[in-house]
């Protein structure tokens, strides 16, 4: 479904939401008007979610509202961002280019794509969890990769001419916030920093074109109260941003779904100890599977 050139999916079963494919890259200008045509299509939609713009942190609307965070950084130059970096960042960030990194923006195109692909199937897991690229072949990479050309900026770290890490940006329509939609290096090559190096070109390559936020998906996600990921960010300079999320009720059902709490997912009511837990056992379990990518 399309509305105002812009996609629509739907998710959720108990309450049936409708939000904009690619949130945070795609923003609506009239919600009214998309609200009015969803509310006319016949399918069944329950709620309708969605978000302003890291440029626009206060509510702008009178729709119900929760607060959605972005893991964003403000960017003015470069050198400001470098100076705002701890001093250990900074070193590891001139320390890749001592150690042979070349970080630089790159075409999208058959070596790319291949790149990604060994990138992709070098461990199962990451993160002590699996890895949901593992095992993909060219053409499915080259698929997902694929979205938003028109506006995707491609950048690669390389090591003796091959790839060891990259990172797809997509900017918004305005081109006021880039996205790092994708971002991966290998673990093999872990102790030379490539991922910090990717951040810096992203952040050299948003100054370039003027853009002003640079984004990398959410900062917290729900009660989780430890994310070695979000320390990773905080390290590179992105703080946690607060936006407003908006969830319109489009029938009786979605109202009374906004009421009940049923527009959360469902982990979002796990108590966190038992979240913890089960992350622990989950680490576990893979680490005995797949010895070897425990620290992956």
């Amino acid at each position: 479904m399309h509305i105002c050139g812009k996609e629509i999916r739907i998710r959720g079963k108990l309450a049936r939401i409708a939000y904009l494919d690619g949130e945070g890259y795609e923003f609506l200008d009239s919600p009214e008007e998309a609200l009015e045509f969803l509310r006319g299509s016949g399918r069944r939609m329950d709620l309708f979610t969605f978000i302003q713009r890291l440029s626009e942190p206060s509510p702008k609307y009178t729709y119900p509202m929760e607060w959605d965070n972005f893991a964003a950084l403000r960017i003015s130059n470069f050198d400001d961002w470098m100076t705002g970096l701890r001093p250990r960042i900074r070193t590891m960030v001139r320390k890749t280019e001592r150690d042979g990194i070349v970080v630089r923006e790159v075409p999208f195109d058959d070596p790319l794509i291949r790149g990604i692909c060994a990138i992709n199937n070098e461990t199962p897991i990451r993160q002590s969890r699996r890895f949901p690229h593992y095992g993909e072949d060219l053409e499915t990479v080259r698929k997902i990769s694929a979205t938003f050309l028109d506006r995707s900026v491609f950048i690669g770290a390389f090591f003796e001419g091959k790839l060891i890490g990259f990172a797809k940006l997509v900017t918004d329509e305005q081109r006021t916030q880039a996205g790092l939609m994708h971002i991966l290096s290998t673990i093999q090559h872990r102790d030379k920093a490539p991922t910090n190096a990717l951040i810096a070109q992203a952040v050299r390559s948003c100054v370039e074109r003027r853009i002003q936020y640079l984004w990398y998906v959410n900062f917290s996600y729900g009660k989780k109260q430890h994310d070695s990921l979000a320390e990773f960010k905080r390290r590179n300079g992105f703080q946690k941003v607060e936006i407003p999320r908006y969830y319109v009720p489009l029938t009786v059902a979605g109202r009374v779904a906004l009421r009940l709490g049923l527009h959360h997912r469902m982990i979002d009511w796990v108590p966190e100890p038992v979240a913890a837990a089960y992350r622990s056992i989950r680490k576990s379990w893979y680490a005995k599977k797949f010895p070897g990518f425990e620290n992956a």
